[in-house]
């Protein structure tokens, strides 16, 4: 049996692991030129560390993992406002919680093919996938040359994002399907010394209103930040003036020094994306099936997109990977869809609820946010507040 995966990131990468360890050959194809160097620090924990620790990823991810012993909300200043006590939010997202940098993520998982037997899981970068189709034999994919080529196989699995070109040709177009949240997000990182050494081993996060800015220091002399702010276009497609840097630096200006520092270094193309989820009817369609955020993103506010990366495609493989013949691969896929889309639109409910005060629109509710931080240390309010944040996928 053989499948083509679409998209190296995280939950390309796991399902073609495990579907490869199952016996099935594997054409894994991503489009960037090379693993992808941009994005944002996320708590990877839930159902995630579960899937890891039962397929034996755990240890690569705990290995590039950081420490992190508070998130700290600052104002203008740099005077802290409120904290909140990692060790504490271990306990209340179920024991294990680690800090990943989401690079680090997919190039632990790259690394964990090595498990796999040679041969069976063939990767290619600079490879993009430029049509889709089914026939009775089974799927075929062009990958855009020069020359094209075709690659034909028994399944398709899109884990090509929350823009997923796959889920695009076969289910229909994104406007479909991508539900915008009202924010957008920035991510990139830089050197600098001087920041690096003063916040290391904490996240800091501006008391700002209607934009956050976010930074923590990385292993080397590296500082990596996220920014989120409000979008108020309405439309994912929309034509913005200026480069991203250029909107960045105008958007979080004067939110204090180490702030005005980072914009400074900016690159010129940041990662810098709509905040949105992906709500489908279905996840599959003849033997194409959708994983990760190609079917299911639940915004980077649910705090679980690569938590779920991983345990989908883990669960996908656990389905799909026995199947030994083509008559099985239909019922392996509902089955897969069955068992992971309650706990997804779970966490996509637990991000909805988030958005409504993850950016305060103004003082009164800068100071409730606060105010609720500030009794994350109280027992009993602690575990009300850690149900509104991670929801009952926490558990």
């Amino acid at each position: 049996m053989k499948a083509v995966v679409v998209g190296a990131g995280i939950a390309g990468l796991v399902a073609a692991r495990q579907l490869g360890l199952a016996g099935w050959d594997v054409e894994l194809l991503e489009k960037s030129p090379a693993p992808r160097p941009e994005g944002y620090m996320m708590d990877f924990f839930g159902p995630g560390v579960e899937a890891a620790e039962r397929i034996g990823l755990y240890p690569r991810l705990a290995a590039v993992a950081y420490h992190v012993e508070a998130a700290e909300y600052v104002d203008a200043t740099g005077h802290p406002t409120s904290s909140l006590d990692y060790d504490r939010f271990a306990r209340l997202a179920g024991g294990k919680v680690l800090s990943l940098l989401r690079p680090d993520m997919e190039r632990a998982a790259l690394a964990a093919l090595d498990d796999v037997p040679p041969g069976r899981v063939q990767v290619s970068y600079g490879a993009s996938v430029s049509r889709v189709w089914s026939d009775e034999d089974g799927v075929r994919v062009t990958v855009g040359g020069p020359p094209d080529m075709t690659v034909a196989a028994d399944v398709l699995v899109g884990a090509d994002g929350i823009h997923s070109g796959v889920r695009a040709q076969v289910f229909g177009p994104e406007e479909e399907y991508l539900r915008p949240l009202g924010m957008r997000a920035a991510a990139f990182i830089v050197t600098e010394p001087l920041l690096n050494a003063r916040f290391r081993n904490r996240f800091v996060l501006t008391d700002s209103i209607n934009r956050m800015a976010g930074l923590y220091s990385l292993r080397s002399d590296e500082v990596a930040t996220f920014m989120v702010y409000r979008d108020s276009t309405g439309s994912p497609g929309h034509q913005r003036s200026g480069s991203p840097r250029e909107r960045l630096r105008r958007e979080f200006a004067g939110l204090g020094h180490a702030i005005d520092r980072l914009l400074e270094l900016c690159p010129e193309h940041p990662y810098d994306d709509v905040v949105a989820q992906i709500v489908m009817p279905g996840w599959q369609r003849g033997r194409t099936v959708l994983v990760g955020d190609a079917c299911g993103a639940v915004s980077l506010l649910a705090g679980q997109g690569g938590s779920l990366a991983i345990a989908g495609a883990a669960l996908l493989g656990d389905f799909l990977g026995p199947v030994a013949s083509p008559g099985g691969i239909s019922p392996a896929l509902a089955e897969y869809e069955r068992r992971w889309r309650p706990l997804v639109e779970e966490a996509q409910a637990a991000g909805r609820r988030t958005a409504s005060s993850f950016l305060p629109a103004n003082r009164a509710q800068r100071l409730l946010r606060r105010w609720i931080i500030r009794a994350t240390h109280l027992p009993g309010i602690d575990r009300l507040v850690a149900r509104q944040i991670l929801g009952r996928i926490a558990k």
